[in-house]
């Protein structure tokens, strides 16, 4: 095509001249004739130029276009990548400015962080000491009482999920805070724990009159305690809880361990079986921060398939509730699913339409 175009393109002004030199004068006929020539050697190097260049590349220039469109579809992810981070900003800094204002607060933020640090410390001790204590006196009051053990831990354990909602909706009414995700992921992390507990009363874990008073009990007074924990810091409500479902991932695990074999010969509970194989899955899925929907679906065959889907419940749990202490890091595993599935028509260009561009 290049040199189609230029032949066609130098013949002209050479025909024009002759056509014109019976009309003119001799002056104009020479300067129309230098012009010409001017204009033909410009082009004739032009054409040799492109010619030497598309030699040099013409290796690359035959690359097949599957290659352009893998370029092209990359150039596309890319700027949708940013666009992503837009909406949620990430830790680094590249811009160059916020390069150089960061290297002017390096000092501040140097000190800070060494505070910031002593404060995480301080939370994370009072955190452990707490869980600490209460270990010792379940320890005590259920040595060889398995089911009630975990009724009263099932009890306590979905408390804090409730006082992350009631101080997010009332943040919400403030208008200070509107997180959806949060509000999502913790109903779901209650309502996962909610059927644990079905499951623990179902085993006859709260027949005792003792264990449902004092696991009730000890369920108000942690909700105020978490309610002013999460309202002075998040951060520290969301280690505590973290320290309680650390505490239930290993009690399940030892007791699976121990009673292993005595749990495979028997039936599971009808609760745990509609819940872990019902048809709607939706917010079993969403408590789960840490996986992608509908990659975990649990088989029961007997009770010792609940009691391992309770331990990796537990498990889930101490993951989203490690992403939640560094804020604005929760994100609905639905919510990320749904901006995939919206992303993707964009990311792939269609073999026909790049072959007509081409």
């Amino acid at each position: 095509m290049i040199a189609t175009a230029t032949v066609t393109t130098t013949t002209t002004p050479v025909a024009s001249a002759t056509h014109f030199s019976t009309a003119i004068p001799t002056t104009s006929l020479i300067s129309s004739l230098k012009a010409a020539n001017f204009k033909t050697l410009a082009l004739l190097n032009r054409r040799n130029t492109l010619l030497y260049n598309s030699s040099l590349s013409s290796r690359p220039r035959l690359l097949s276009r599957r290659s352009y469109r893998i370029q092209a579809s990359v150039l596309q992810e890319n700027e949708k990548e940013v666009v992503v981070e837009e909406s949620c900003p990430p830790k680094d800094f590249t811009d160059n400015e916020q390069t150089r204002n960061l290297d002017e607060n390096s000092q501040e933020s140097s000190s800070s962080s060494g505070f910031e640090r002593f404060v995480i410390k301080v939370e994370q001790s009072v955190n452990i000491f707490l869980t600490d204590s209460v270990i010792k006196i379940l320890d005590v009051l259920y040595r060889d009482r398995d089911y009630p053990r975990f009724f009263v831990l099932e009890t306590i354990a979905r408390v804090p999920y409730f006082a992350f909602i009631s101080v997010l909706h009332l943040y919400e009414s403030f208008g200070w805070w509107r997180k959806a995700d949060y509000l999502k992921v913790h109903f779901a992390e209650s309502w996962n724990e909610m059927h644990h507990l079905l499951i623990m009363e179902e085993l006859g874990g709260n027949s005792w009159w003792f264990d449902r008073f004092l696991s009730q009990h000890m369920a108000v007074f942690y909700y105020f305690m978490t309610v002013f924990m999460y309202a002075i810091s998040p951060r520290m409500a969301y280690h505590f809880s973290e320290c309680v479902e650390a505490h239930a991932f290993e009690t399940y695990d030892k007791f699976i361990k121990a009673k292993g074999e005595e749990l495979k010969k028997m039936a599971a509970p009808e609760v745990a079986i509609k819940y872990y194989t019902g048809g709607d899955l939706y917010l079993f899925d969403e408590f789960q921060t840490d996986r992608v929907p509908n990659t975990r679906r649990p088989k029961i065959d007997n009770l010792y398939d609940v009691f391992m889907n309770i331990r990796d419940d537990e498990a889930e749990h101490c993951k989203t509730m490690k992403a939640c202490q560094s804020p604005g890091n929760l994100r609905s595993p639905h919510s990320l699913a749904e901006d995939a599935i919206e992303d993707e028509p964009e990311r792939i260009v269609p073999e026909e339409t790049v072959v007509k561009e081409f």
